[in-house]
């Protein structure tokens, strides 16, 4: 069985120990706990240790889910921290409180045109410049940072990215840097970088937001 109360604990450990080497406070960073996959005994028992923040990769798995939890509302907030297919906005929209995939203006676009309130975003970025990962390139996001400014019922609050799998955690240190510099130059607040493997170099590097599912739940299928 795995300890889901041990493994926060030891999660929240690190982050202090990496906030620690890099002179901030744990207060600004908000642990985004990944449940895909993951039942929902396991994520009331994350919540039962104060976990506020859940993460979902894909619109099916959490309808659900957030369906059969929500009477931890309005307390939780859930992000949407993978793709997000312009067909299922609709139902996104009424199932998260934020999104942190929005890859492409259309999606943007959609996202403004069908939210009835005000919706956090943020804009992954393809820092690494990977064929296989989504997002904007890095030459291009001041341009569509202020495109996507000007659509109404949207707050863009920050970019987001995936690291590449690296044999040494060093490597992925210049990818998270570059992000946090993009961020500063664009004057936005938040940085959604960081899981499992290499959340402590991204605290080191600025992150603001960690999405963590395998550090806590275990391995999955």
């Amino acid at each position: 069985m795995v300890d889901i109360a041990a493994n926060i604990r030891e999660v929240q450990r690190r982050i202090a120990r990496a906030c620690e080497r890099s002179h901030r406070s744990p207060c600004e960073i908000t642990l985004v706990v990944v449940t895909k996959e993951v039942g929902i005994s396991a994520i009331r028992a994350a919540f039962d240790c104060g976990i506020r923040h859940f993460g979902e990769n894909r619109v099916q798995e959490a309808e659900d889910k957030i369906g059969q939890l929500a009477g931890l509302k309005p307390d939780v907030i859930w992000h949407m921290v993978g793709h997000l297919q312009s067909n299922k906005v609709k139902r996104a929209l009424e199932l998260f409180d934020i999104i942190h995939s929005v890859d492409s203006v259309r999606l943007a676009e959609i996202l403004s045109r069908r939210a009835e309130k005000t919706l956090p975003v943020l804009l992954q970025v393809n820092v690494s410049g990977e064929a296989t990962k989504s997002g904007f390139a890095v030459n291009e996001i001041a341009v569509v940072v202020e495109e996507i400014r000007q659509l109404p019922n949207l707050r863009l609050v920050g970019l987001m990215t995936i690291a590449p799998l690296a044999a040494e955690l060093e490597e992925v240190r210049p990818v998270f840097r570059k992000l946090r510099e993009l961020r500063d130059s664009l004057g936005l607040e938040h940085l959604s970088m960081g899981m499992t493997d290499d959340f402590e170099v991204a605290i080191e590097e600025g992150a603001t937001m960690l999405r963590i599912g395998r550090a806590i739940f275990g391995n999955r299928r």
